[in-house]
């Protein structure tokens, strides 16, 4: 196995004695051999995801499928509606629009299904009682809200919200918003639900425990999709990333001297943890900044803990409450 030492590690290794090199090489192999093994057991996991496209059976059909489609997927048609709602929704020329468009995108669906088989699989490594889910795909009126349910052993997924930024059919959607529609983040949007599915809500209301709390969610996708780019778990641009990583000290001074750590007013959770085009610190800089840079500290605390306590049980660490964590993380980004 070759280590690539990055040209700061370089540095930091001449000021240390022999011996102190060599011990902690043997940190590192045996560090990269402990994940190694863990991938090699976690691809050998049977588990392997078909796409049930509920979409192709319903649009560009005759309209004397939809009592077999009821009886198959019950909880696809609320009993408040009658057939005809389901009848017109065939033919809506926006909805046969809408499908011709994720036919295109996901004429063949062997990447979808080979990426969540992938997910699933590290899902099932850290907590085996977790079912693979059958997953049911759909078309959704472009719902970017919605983009993913997971219940427990169901997971639908609405195709048309992932036919990338660029397609002219999301002229309007803002431009935050629109960069998140692509086939790229499927993975990250699933991860995120199975994320929330797996950690309690908040304790309380503070600003601190709602951080910490998305601060776990994007941990869990750190252990889950280690073969993606941390920008992409958070669904930053690289540039967004790099400014984050960059004003780190400055972010976290900001909230510290504006004392907004136990606040309970919703109005931080909308500026600096709700997606948006930008965090709102009212400054000259905001157009700069990235949305949801609440989380993106909330994430840096959590594995600032797990720095101290490499050891905590993974679903210990989920349940820890945020006071508790915080504390113990010794979190303080230096300059």
């Amino acid at each position: 196995m070759i280590i690539i030492l990055r040209p700061r590690l370089i540095s930091f290794f001449r000021f240390l004695q022999p011996r102190r090199i060599i011990f902690l090489l043997f940190i590192l192999f045996y560090s990269c051999q402990s994940e190694n093994q863990n991938e090699a057991e976690i691809e050998a996991i049977p588990v392997q995801v078909s796409l049930d496209r509920f979409d192709l059976k319903f649009y560009n059909q005759p309209s004397s499928v939809i009592p077999g489609l009821k009886a198959q997927y019950p909880y696809l048609f609320p009993k408040q509606f009658s057939d005809s709602v389901w009848i017109n929704r065939q033919t809506d020329s926006l909805q046969l629009l809408l499908q011709n468009e994720v036919n295109k995108t996901f004429n063949n669906t062997d990447k979808v299904e080979s990426e969540l088989s992938h997910l699933i699989k590290h899902i099932k490594f850290y907590f085996p009682e977790t079912k693979v889910p059958k997953v049911i795909t759909l078309t959704n009126n472009v719902d970017y809200q919605i983009k993913t349910v997971y219940m427990d052993s169901l997971l639908l997924l609405s195709l048309d919200t992932f036919l990338g930024s660029d397609n002219p059919l999301y002229d309007g959607i803002p431009n935050y918003i629109r960069k998140e529609l692509d086939p790229k983040y499927i993975q990250v949007q699933v991860a995120d639900k199975f994320a929330s599915f797996l950690i309690s809500q908040p304790e309380n209301r503070t600003f601190l425990s709602r951080m910490i709390y998305e601060g776990k969610k994007l941990f869990l996708q750190d252990i889950f999709l280690p073969h993606i780019a941390q920008e992409d778990r958070i669904l930053y641009t690289a540039e967004e990333f790099d400014w984050a990583l960059k004003n780190e000290v400055y972010l976290w001074q900001y909230f510290v001297e504006k004392q907004v750590l136990y606040q309970t007013d919703p109005d931080w959770v909308q500026r600096f943890i709700e997606p948006a085009p930008f965090s709102k610190f009212y400054l000259q800089l905001d157009n700069e900044t990235p949305g949801r840079i609440g989380s993106w500290l909330g994430w840096q605390i959590v594995k600032s803990y797990v720095i101290q306590y490499p050891d905590t049980p993974l679903e210990e660490l989920l349940r820890l409450p945020a006071q508790k964590l915080f504390n113990l993380s010794k979190y303080k980004p230096k300059r």
